[in-house]
């Protein structure tokens, strides 16, 4: 499998979602969620808001130092550790919610390797789990561990950087599984101003090297630049944004900001992507 630049497997649930997608013509919407936040009620209420309207769902696990995380995703994470929540509590709220849609946990690794590698991909896959995202583990770094996600249920997934070189790139996607994460501008996650003026570059760039769906992300902050992405990626990653709507005005504002955003997905899938 390590020989591979990608691997598509029939039997992921994210390969299922994104073939369905393909079929319809209709980009992914993929909002991000930090596990416990505002509240573990509301975090409830809006991972099952998410089902509804979104295509794919990652739920983040809160940990102590979010070093990729922008503000506002670090005070998401702070709020939820204040109020108790963990790997393990962010699995039962996952079970609680049920969602249809594919579900990937979003996490840094020590929170995991706390919780037990094996124990945790057991535990995500019995519930149906789709994929893993660890943001602090480069491709290649841990082979082992690497492997050990390969081998289970869940999609291995992939965090590419804008900064990342074309001899790299190749390695970079190796092993990659259910998608592509492309990381639409350099820094920290967090809402910004404007997208990035090669964005469209680096969306080539990567699929000249991979057969896998790609997902941009990291600074995607209005339904319009949601839709000026769907034109270039198959799937818009919106987190900071999101979060900050929901911290504000809760889950009725952070659903009808969903919805702004799949309306723009819609439209711009009517239009020619680039």
């Amino acid at each position: 499998m390590a020989s591979s630049p990608a691997t598509i497997s029939s039997d992921s649930r994210l390969a299922a979602a994104w073939a369905a997608l393909g079929a319809a013509r209709r980009t992914a919407l993929i909002p991000y969620l930090t596990a416990g936040h505002p509240s573990p009620a509301e975090s409830l209420a809006a991972i099952r808001a998410a089902d509804e309207i979104a295509d794919i769902i990652e739920v983040g696990v809160p940990f102590s130092d979010p070093l990729a995380d922008g503000l506002t995703i670090q005070r998401s994470t702070f709020e939820a550790l204040r109020q108790g929540m963990t790997l393990g509590r962010t699995l039962e709220l996952i079970a609680q919610a049920a969602p249809v849609r594919p579900v990937v946990v979003f996490s840094y690794l020590n929170p995991v390797l706390q919780y037990g590698m094996d124990r945790f991909l057991s535990e995500a896959a019995g519930l149906g789990v789709a994929g893993l995202l660890l943001t602090d583990v480069p491709a290649g770094s841990d082979p082992q561990l690497e492997g050990a996600v390969r081998r289970s249920p869940l999609d291995l997934i992939r965090l590419i950087a804008p900064t990342t070189s074309d001899s790299r790139l190749a390695r970079a996607v190796e092993g990659a599984e259910g998608f592509i994460y492309l990381v639409a501008r350099l820094g920290v996650t967090g809402a910004s101003a404007a997208l990035s003026s090669d964005l469209a570059a680096q969306v080539a760039r990567v699929r000249r090297v991979t057969p896998l769906p790609i997902a941009v992300g990291f600074g995607i902050s209005t339904a319009e630049q949601a839709g000026t992405v769907a034109k270039l990626a198959d799937g818009v990653v919106v987190g900071s944004a999101l979060v900050d709507v929901l911290g504000r005005e809760g889950v009725a504002g952070a659903r009808r900001f969903l919805e702004a955003l799949r309306r723009s997905l819609d439209v711009a899938r009517e239009e020619p992507r680039r």
